[in-house]
């Protein structure tokens, strides 16, 4: 529910423009370039906020932390990863984490044969920096993004940094939740879906949808979808040559072909089991099903598509899929749209899972313990979350989008009720 001084629907717009202000007017806490020239390294460190920490674990260590992957690319900026760091202090509050925002990111092409020696020596020059929160600082530290190798870029950090502290995402025997190949960013958009469903009194089993994007995301959601009882029945990506119709539903070893990222057999079997209806990608978010996933690229339902949707409901895989405008077509055409802000919170939980447990390595190796925390916190999290923006789309009559918002701005500036893991 909305905070109890909002009962009306102006009163909602009023408090989310004020807290929209005092966002913009925000600065980064931590702004750094880490350079080398004579080893051709540069790259960036920003924390955008750590006063959410307050009350939180990391409040009570006394020192608040922010957190975020570490992209690579060739011409990156620091104004990038700036963007970056505000964006995850908005995703970090609307999950609910006592966890500030930050990015890290290093200019250079991942493919050049000395990547591997160019980003070990990055993620030292960031150690001896001081800023990173195992040695006092507010940086949470590294983890996976655009540009990264998994498992690689996890087993040279740790390595250069002597410790698994400050790196997410790290395979589960060096303590971590390996939550890409887990898939729990996607287990948090199917269960954000499926709290959608049980909302609404609709039964799972008689639930069809459809997959835009069959990449970690997409296919983690198929997967986990399906195992609370939905049907696949239409997925695209360009990978499998356009979009495919699955008259019945997608048959078990699909779904596990998908998720195993095993595309040859995936391929056969949409051959043999489904129908290629179109060669563009795209066509799965017209799909005549019950909901649909864009779990793909930015910005891919804008005003010139929004109208095309035919499903009532969609749920965000990917980052911003839907466009500001899209988000409105689609609410007056009265389609919910659960926000990425709020559905694709899986990994940063997984990584504050990782930064929190006091499960050891080797005790994580035996008993995957992290793992099944990760999964916990990922599916507790973003039921509440989405019933919590459920309740005030449907109190208020607001955008689920604008609703998604100002759960992260009311944590951001507010406060989150005391959580310590």
């Amino acid at each position: 529910m909305p905070d109890s001084r909002i009962k009306t629907q102006n009163d909602f717009f009023r408090e989310i423009h004020d807290l929209k202000v005092r966002f913009a007017k925000m600065e980064p806490e931590l702004e750094v370039t880490i350079r080398d020239p004579d080893m051709g390294v540069t790259g960036y460190v920003v924390v955008w906020n750590t006063g959410i920490c307050k009350g939180g674990y990391f409040d009570e260590n006394r020192v608040g932390v922010g957190k975020g992957g570490t992209r690579i690319l060739p011409n990156l900026e620091l104004d990038d990863i700036k963007r970056l760091a505000r964006a995850m202090a908005e995703k970090n509050a609307a999950a609910g984490l006592p966890l500030g925002g930050a990015k890290s990111g290093m200019a250079y092409d991942h493919n050049s044969p000395d990547y591997e020696q160019k980003y070990r020596h990055f993620v030292k020059l960031v150690q001896n920096s001081g800023i990173l929160s195992e040695n006092g600082g507010i940086f949470g530290g590294f983890g996976y993004d655009v540009g990264c190798i998994p498992p690689l870029n996890a087993q040279w950090a740790c390595d250069e940094l002597g410790s698994t502290a400050s790196f997410t995402g790290k395979p589960v025997e060096l303590g971590g939740t390996d939550y890409d190949r887990e898939g729990i960013a996607g287990l948090g958009v199917a269960t954000a879906a499926k709290t959608l469903f049980e909302h609404k009194k609709q039964p799972l089993e008689n639930v069809r949808f459809a997959v835009q994007g069959l990449g970690a995301m997409g296919a983690a959601v198929a997967h986990y979808f399906s195992s609370y009882g939905a049907k696949l029945y239409c997925l695209s990506d360009p990978k499998y040559g356009g979009t495919w119709e699955i008259e019945n539903g997608a048959p078990p070893e699909l779904i596990s072909a998908l998720f195993a990222q095993d595309t040859d057999k995936a391929k056969s079997l949409l051959e043999s089991k489904a129908t290629l209806i179109s060669d563009d990608s795209q066509n799965a978010l017209y799909a005549n099903v019950d909901i649909i996933f864009p779990c793909a690229m930015e910005d891919v339902l804008t005003q010139d598509n929004a109208h095309k949707v035919l499903a009532p409901y969609i749920c965000e895989g990917a980052n911003n899929p839907t466009t500001d405008e899209a988000h409105t077509i689609l609410f007056e055409s009265g389609k919910i749209a659960i926000p990425d802000i709020i559905a694709n919170a899986g990994g940063i939980i997984a990584a504050y899972v990782e930064l929190t447990s006091d499960i050891t390595n080797e005790e994580n190796q035996k008993t995957r313990g992290k793992v099944k925390e990760a999964k916990t916190q990922t599916i507790n999290r973003v039921s509440a979350n989405t019933k919590t923006l459920l309740d005030i789309v449907e109190t208020l009559d607001v955008q689920p989008n604008l609703a998604g918002d100002y759960i992260a701005y009311r944590n951001i500036f507010y406060g989150i009720k005391k959580i310590t893991k």
